[in-house]
């Protein structure tokens, strides 16, 4: 099993007005939801960090989320950056600690064992990287003392990432998938409206449904009412025939495709 317990989180990228960015943490957290997830790079720890202080939920089961922006993975920025994302989120620690993307400033031998070293100073709980080619995540292992925990990349039905997720069960760790409404393209998709429609549910909910019966854990950004629909997604039982339908759709593209990303240099 993966170092970490990991169900359906809350996705932050993108809830740029600090107001609705907490107040989304907190209902998702007091609706159930026990992960959450943000980045140096989305601007938003602090709001993420009032919404995790005011949720009546205990810190401790929460799952905690942040990403060191690529332009700080040199090792004395991610030291003191990794610190300040801390006291952002007004946090002794976080459960996980992602290399961002594996660019700019990343040197696998001068970064990650700098991660290692925040991992036994209890900065944080767990190792994990985002946005690696499957080259780089075996580079990745092989440099860590650490296991990695997660690899968070982007992955939904039009976008299924099948090596990256038999990867993750070889290596016994988490996929973590983002954009897996692929920035709300799917939510018209006629192939998932119809398993939605016989499941009595949304395609917003089928396409969650989707990731997890795949094990990937998926994390969408909501807000208002969606952040509590979203939830429902582990309690549907998606059939044989629908996954298989789902799968299907397999062949689509990116939605987030930078021209520096890793697999844009190989």
């Amino acid at each position: 099993m993966p170092p970490i317990d990991l169900g359906l989180g809350l996705g932050t990228s993108g809830l740029d007005d600090p107001a609705e960015c907490t107040e989304s943490v907190v209902t998702a957290l007091e609706a159930g939801y026990r992960h959450v997830d943000t980045a140096q790079m989305y601007d938003n720890e602090t709001a993420v960090g009032e919404g995790i202080a005011r949720a009546d939920v205990d810190r401790d089961e929460v799952v905690v989320a942040t990403k060191i922006h690529p332009t700080n993975l040199a090792p004395a920025d991610a030291r003191e950056t990794a610190r300040e994302s801390l006291d952002r989120l007004g946090l002794d620690r976080v459960d996980l600690l992602y290399v961002h993307w594996p660019t700019k400033a990343y040197d696998p031998e001068a970064t990650l064992p700098v991660f290692d070293e925040l991992r036994e100073e209890g900065v944080t709980d767990h190792v994990a990287v985002s946005n690696f080619t499957p080259d780089l995540l075996r580079e990745a292992r092989e440099i860590l003392e650490s296991p990695i925990a997660a690899h968070q990349v982007e992955c939904h039905p039009r976008f299924q990432q099948p090596e990256l997720r038999e990867l993750a069960a070889e290596f016994d760790h988490h996929l973590v998938g983002y954009s897996p409404l692929a920035r709300g393209e799917l939510l018209d998709d006629p192939t998932l409206a119809a398993v939605a429609e016989r499941n009595g549910t949304s395609t917003a909910v089928v396409a969650l449904s989707w990731a997890l019966a795949r094990d990937v854990v998926p994390i969408p950004k909501s807000t208002g009412d969606h952040v509590t629909e979203n939830l429902a997604a582990p309690e549907v039982d998606l059939s044989a025939d629908d996954l298989a339908e789902i799968d299907g759709l397999a062949g689509g593209g990116r939605t987030i495709d930078p021209d520096d990303a890793a697999w844009n240099r190989e």
